[in-house]
């Protein structure tokens, strides 16, 4: 069972996180999982990675069942909990393949539960329909229309994943600068004309209860909020970071907590979508 758990638990846990959206709700669920299987016969592993994916999957539809009232009771926003990713370790760099964007992540919420797990399993974990449909006790063809009815509902057009802008830092960087200068016109060119803007503070911390939309109504958002140290207020600093496998910003304070966890998805050489998780509950994994 060790030798199972050290095999497969990166991967259910990958599967877990893109299914709930929750660092926390994975880690449960794996580990739920795997006390599950202790007594499960051993002839009944005879394709462990099939059998525990299976097991997990349905844990996490169960969970997010469950999830669904209380983020309609959630106050303002609701986002995925950011997950930081290392870049110094070739390994995680390969093992972040795995990993949807978190603008993905977003849109996954528009999806049912079923939906949401086939997407999940076909595209970031690259299970064909064949395995899917047993995952899912499905037939192959119903899995299909639900990939293709999940492609729909989050505006896809082709099947092909979503790149990262390969000079996403470089627009990061500039971003900072044009917030740092308060350079207005530096910060709308970066932009979108249609850029949307959603944070999540919980009710918890300050952070805009709906979402801001156009780029000058964004970029009079995040000047006012650096003017009004709502941001980055005193005694915190700017790093950046990989979260989710793709650059983003880290807010800290000096005793090195994080406070605030910015990431961007661009189209087209502009940022289009800022998403700023500012609820504690959803940063203290964070370090």
């Amino acid at each position: 069972m060790q030798d199972l758990y050290k095999q497969y638990k990166k991967l259910l846990f990958k599967l877990a996180y893109q299914l709930t959206g929750s660092v926390s709700d994975a880690e449960d669920a794996v580990q739920d999982v795997f006390v599950k299987v202790h007594r499960v016969p051993l002839e009944r592993l005879t394709q462990p990675k099939a059998f525990l994916c299976k097991m997990v999957t349905n844990h996490c539809k169960d969970m997010m069942k469950s999830a669904r009232q209380q983020r309609e009771e959630y106050y303002g926003e609701w986002l995925p909990e950011p997950f930081l990713t290392l870049n110094d370790d070739p390994m995680e760099a390969l093992e972040r393949d795995d990993l949807l964007s978190y603008g993905m992540l977003v849109l996954l919420e528009n999806l049912t539960t079923s939906e949401r797990a086939v997407f999940v399993l076909r595209e970031a974990l690259g299970f064909n329909y064949n395995e899917i449909a047993e995952l899912m006790e499905k037939s192959e063809v119903s899995c299909r229309k639900m990939f293709s009815r999940a492609n729909a509902k989050m505006g896809r057009i082709s099947d092909e994943p979503p790149q990262i802008h390969p000079e996403s830092q470089e627009w990061i960087h500039g971003f900072l600068g044009a917030l740092k200068k308060g350079n207005m016109n530096q910060l709308l060119s970066l932009l979108d004309q249609d850029v949307v803007l959603v944070a999540d503070g919980g009710g918890k911390v300050l952070a805009t209860a709906n979402p801001v939309v156009s780029h000058e109504r964004v970029g009079r958002y995040l000047l006012g909020g650096m003017r009004k140290a709502s941001m980055v207020g005193e005694g915190m600093f700017v790093e950046m970071g990989q979260v989710n496998g793709e650059p983003a910003i880290l807010l800290r304070s000096e005793g090195n907590t994080v406070h605030g966890v910015v990431l961007f998805h661009f189209e087209e050489g502009k940022i289009r979508n800022i998403y700023i998780v500012r609820n504690p509950d959803k940063l203290g994994h964070i370090f």
